[in-house]
């Protein structure tokens, strides 16, 4: 989906129209000085791709240097070519932030960065009684493992040199409400966000601020094809009174952009937002807070993902 293709404004018979959040300013703009990351370095695992590439791109137009983490190598060549184009250093470095050994040395190789942003996760939708115990362990030991792994690699180095620094992990809305079809995802992120309010009451006094900050439906190419298959199913389900299009199924009548997850990031990371540790910034324009008058009737997670019956044979 391009940046462009935001809804249009629908005009209900009889009623105001609903006009839906606006949309944000043009790629490339920022309410930041130019030159507030300047001589700072910025580590984004998952870096390569997806929002991970959308938010190191706003810190490199803001004058950070950058290093990119990604197990993909591919992934990090292309992000490197066109992050460069912004004008600041753009590193890379291949690691799986399940290996702690390997983190080490991506960190000796290119020394402590001043921001880190967690970004690399793991997911996919399936029930929870189809869930193997592989699944469990990829999707927990990437997103909260690995975000853990990072996290204290960067804070011991900070500490021992006596420098302060910023961490930014992002999580996901259903770390407070549950997430049905995503047990592994969701309990994970809630680990994450409690790791956030963890380190930040821990770390505080040392200089090093930590935050969390959750997008909403901002879709990208990092997105794997289950979860596309699952938002082209939701445009196709549209209903007379809820016209097709997945902008119209927010409360902001639109979809997010990644450049706005961008934002938000740079700004936890600010001088000007040094006061602001051990909080989750949702950037979702409330869709995670949205409740309907009546109830819609319950859809179980097995049907929504075209799966039939568990039975017996399921134990085998």
């Amino acid at each position: 989906m391009s940046e462009a293709s935001e809804p249009e404004a629908e005009v209900p018979v009889g009623g105001p129209a609903r006009q839906g959040m606006p949309a944000p300013p043009p790629a490339g703009t920022s309410a930041l000085p130019p030159a507030t990351y300047q001589e700072r370095t910025v580590l984004v695992t998952g870096g390569g791709t997806g929002l991970g590439k959308a938010i190191a791109a706003e810190f490199a137009r803001l004058g950070a240097d950058l290093l990119l983490v990604s197990r993909d190598e591919g992934h990090l060549a292309g992000a490197q070519a066109e992050l460069a184009s912004l004008g600041r250093a753009v590193r890379t470095a291949t690691c799986d932030i399940r290996d702690p050994e390997r983190i080490a040395e991506v960190f000796a190789e290119h020394g402590t960065p001043d921001i880190l942003v967690n970004s690399a996760a793991a997911n996919f939708p399936v029930p929870a009684e189809d869930m193997s115990p592989n699944a469990w362990r990829a999707v927990v030991d990437i997103t909260l493992t690995g975000t853990w792994f990072m996290t204290r690699e960067f804070g011991r180095r900070h500490l021992a040199a006596g420098t302060p620094g910023s961490v930014i992990c992002v999580g996901a809305s259903y770390a407070w409400t549950g997430g049905p079809g995503f047990a592994h995802s969701s309990a994970a992120k809630a680990g994450v966000k409690n790791l956030v309010e963890t380190l930040a009451v821990e770390w505080g006094p040392y200089g090093i601020q930590i935050n969390g900050l959750v997008p909403g439906l901002m879709p990208h190419e990092d997105m794997t094809a289950d979860i596309r298959g699952g938002l082209r199913m939701a445009e196709a389900t549209a209903t007379p009174d809820t016209p097709p299009g997945l902008g119209s199924r927010q409360p902001a009548l639109r979809v997010g952009l990644p450049r706005e997850l961008g934002w938000a990031a740079t700004f936890l990371a600010s001088p000007y937002a040094r006061y602001i540790t051990g909080h989750t910034l949702v950037v979702d324009g409330a869709n995670w807070q949205r409740r309907g008058v009546v109830s819609p009737p319950v859809v179980v997670v097995r049907e929504q993902l075209g799966r039939g019956p568990f039975g017996p044979e399921g134990l085998v």
